[in-house]
């Protein structure tokens, strides 16, 4: 996530300290059920952005980034892990420590790989200061019980790198990309404007190297990139804007040269979405703050939470419906898991009078649901 000096309406949210948390009452759409809630908590002020794996037990892993220090970007955190037996229908009552902070501020916003060789990569982001936020890997060769030696995917030039959770993702080629956002510093503050940039990896994960194209646009506000590979092997990136959608990329070759962004019909405020291929159908599901007709007094919250199905690569998007809705709400920062004809979507699902992104919560539910069967 980028610095919360720019994060605009996530400014009055940032909390330094929070009780135990009340259960949370957002409604849910009917076949949506919570199945893991992650309040704040007394030393915890907040919980937010995981990414899951299946491990090769069966069990499901589910790392999350938990705060300490407060509840801001900046904070101390570390990463924290756990555990479901049964597909996600239920989950471990107490955490792992999965990786502990590294940081000068914090580690966070982790994403999860089954690595060429078998083994499962950690990415991360390792926060020493505003002005060196960098993505690492580590890869476990024991199912997550130990982790190897860090590697620093980006060594130069050291700035404010932004990659979100769950956003590595491995092409049919086999070539890891990591979409990441650079935010250089300007003057006495960091530029909220960033550089759209994807590092590549062809040897699973040992050399990195930059995408020859770098975007960055003085009137649009670029942030938090995201990519899927659509079918006949073309790249989509989608980007969060200050202009009220995601915008859209496109990649020819793999992710080194991109098309400029344009914006998509996928309207939003200045949120991330996700988009993933839902295995059992091949169609994208899409999971965004849908603001299309939004009321006024809500243009800039981060609320409904909104799935939708393409059939055709991205070009259109059918069958959207809102998983929640609560004016109150703060949903952002999805990971998305298909298990055994279930999706598994976890999410910060805050309160936005409070610390929206200081909760995490975890939905289950079926593939059909999605195609209102």
């Amino acid at each position: 996530m980028t610095a919360r000096h720019f994060l605009l309406s996530a400014l009055a949210l940032l909390a330094l300290a929070a009780p135990a948390a009340p259960a949370l009452d957002w409604e849910l759409l009917p076949g949506v059920e919570r199945v893991l809630d992650l309040p704040p908590g007394p030393d915890n002020p907040r919980n937010s952005e995981g990414a899951f794996l299946p491990l090769k037990d069966g069990r499901i892993l589910f790392v999350y980034t938990k705060f300490t220090g407060g509840g801001g970007d900046h904070d101390t955190a570390f990463l924290a892990g756990r555990v479901s037996a049964d597909g996600g229908k239920t989950w471990t009552g107490e955490d792992t420590v999965v990786l502990p902070n590294e940081g000068g501020m914090n580690i966070m916003s982790v994403s999860l790989l089954r690595m060429g060789g078998g083994g499962i990569g950690l990415f991360y982001l390792r926060k020493n200061s505003e002005q060196d936020c960098r993505p690492y890997l580590r890869v476990s060769a024991d199912e997550g019980a130990t982790w190897g030696e860090p590697l620093c995917i980006v060594e130069s030039p050291v700035s404010y790198y932004v990659v979100n959770n769950d956003r590595i993702v491995r092409l049919k080629s086999g070539r890891i990309v990591i979409p990441a956002a650079r935010h250089d510093w300007a003057g006495k503050g960091m530029d909220a404007r960033a550089h759209m940039v994807c590092f590549l990896s062809d040897d699973d994960g040992a050399t990195w190297r930059p995408s020859e194209s770098v975007m960055y646009n003085k009137r649009v506000t670029l942030q938090e990139p995201g990519v899927v590979e659509l079918k006949e092997g073309r790249l989509m990136m989608f980007i969060r804007t200050d202009r009220g959608s995601q915008y859209l990329s496109w990649s020819d070759d793999g992710g080194s040269k991109w098309t400029d962004p344009v914006p998509g019909d996928l309207k939003s405020p200045l949120s991330p979405a996700s988009i993933k291929r839902i295995p059992a159908t091949g169609d994208l599901l899409a999971v965004w703050n849908d603001h299309e007709g939004i009321a006024p007094e809500l243009a800039k919250a981060r609320t409904p939470i909104t799935v939708a199905l393409s059939k055709d690569d991205g070009k259109s998007w059918t069958g959207r419906r809102n998983l929640s809705a609560d004016p109150n709400g703060w949903y952002c920062y999805t990971a998305l898991e298909f298990v055994d004809g279930r999706v598994l979507l976890a999410q910060c699902a805050g309160d936005r009078r409070q610390n929206g992104l200081a909760r995490t919560w975890v939905l289950r539910f079926p593939v059909e649901l999605l195609y209102g069967e």
